[in-house]
C-alpha cells in the first residue's frame, strides 16, 4: 500500500466515530444535495455502490429511495460502524485504486476522490468504467477549486494525515470522457462544491 493510501486509511480509521456523529443528519440541511441523490436512485437500474461510503448513511439512505445499493471504504473502522448501523446491507473494506466489484448499474462517488492524487484519478476512472454495466450512471462529488491543502485535523479534533485536493469541474469533465463517460449534468454547489452525472459509454 503507497503512503498517501496508508494515510487515508489511518487517518479516517482514527476519526472514523467522530465523523459519524458529525455527518448523520448532513442531509437534512442540503436540499441540493438530496434532489442529486433522489435523481440518481430515480435514473438507476440494478445495483448500485457506493465508492467511499464511510459510515454507511448515504448507502442507506439509496435504498430508502429505493436503490438496490452496498458500500465499499478504504477504512476498516469506517466499514465496522457501518455493518453495525445498517446491518441489512452489504458493506465491505476495499480501495477505489484496485478493481471494483461488478457489473453495476450505478457508482456513486460522493467527495471520495478528494484524496487520490492527479495521476491516478484515470485508473480509478477506469475502474469505475469497468465496474459499470453499459449505460451505467456516475455521480461524482468533489471540492472545487485548483489547489491541494494537506488535512491533520479533523472531525472533533482529531489527527489526520491526507492531501484535499481541490479540482476545476471542466478537468474532471475531461478525466471522465478520457475514461469513456458521457457527462451528462454538472450541479455546482455554491462556490466550493460540485456534482456531475456521466454515464458509461
Amino acid at each position: 500500500m503507497t503512503e498517501w493510501l496508508a494515510d487515508t486509511r489511518d487517518s479516517y480509521d482514527t476519526v472514523a466515530a467522530s465523523y459519524a456523529e458529525l455527518t448523520r443528519d448532513l442531509l437534512a440541511g442540503l436540499p441540493h444535495l438530496r434532489a442529486a441523490l433522489r435523481l440518481f436512485a430515480e435514473e438507476v437500474s440494478g445495483p448500485v455502490l457506493d465508492v467511499g461510503c464511510g459510515p454507511g448513511d448515504i448507502t442507506a439512505r439509496l435504498n430508502d429511495l429505493g436503490a438496490d445499493a452496498s458500500g465499499i471504504d478504504l477504512s476498516p473502522a469506517m466499514i465496522a460502524l457501518a455493518r453495525r448501523n445498517h446491518p441489512e446491507l452489504r458493506f465491505e473494506v476495499g480501495s477505489m485504486t484496485d478493481p471494483l466489484p461488478g457489473p453495476v448499474g450505478g457508482i456513486l462517488a460522493w467527495w471520495s476522490l478528494i484524496h487520490v492524487p492527479d495521476e491516478l484519478v484515470p485508473v480509478v476512472l477506469g475502474h469505475f468504467h469497468d465496474a459499470l454495466r453499459p449505460d451505467g450512471l456516475l455521480q461524482l462529488g468533489f471540492h472545487v477549486g485548483d489547489r491541494t491543502n494537506l488535512k491533520t485535523q479533523g472531525y472533533g479534533g482529531h489527527p489526520m494525515q491526507v492531501n484535499v485536493h481541490l479540482r476545476p469541474p471542466d478537468r474532471v469533465a475531461q478525466w471522465l470522457r478520457d475514461a469513456g463517460f458521457t457527462v451528462e449534468a454538472r450541479w455546482l454547489l455554491g462556490e466550493d462544491g460540485a456534482i456531475l452525472f456521466a454515464r458509461r459509454g
